[in-house]
């Protein structure tokens, strides 16, 4: 599982076994949650609200390349590194 970028002590991962819809995976401290690229919900898990808010603006400004590296993933090719939230 390709980590995509860190931030504040968040991670973000995306699998290459994944399906359905685009979305990329968090795991803060003992939090883990997975998060729809598209609308940005939580679809899995759960992260302290001051995490969500930065995981939130950070997917908002990356929401393309996100896209690209989850095509990247699905075809079972490393994603790209992606920018840390500043």
């Amino acid at each position: 599982m390709p980590t995509v970028c860190r931030f504040y002590g968040i991670v973000i991962q995306m699998y290459f076994t994944d399906h359905g819809l685009p979305h990329f995976h968090v795991i803060y401290n003992e939090y883990n949650a997975v998060v729809g690229i598209h609308d940005l919900r939580i679809l899995k898990g759960d992260l302290p609200p001051k995490a969500i808010g930065m995981v939130t603006e950070w997917a908002r400004i990356h929401r393309d390349e996100l896209l690209r590296d989850w095509e990247l993933a699905s075809r079972k090719e490393t994603p790209r590194p992606i920018a840390p939230l500043e």
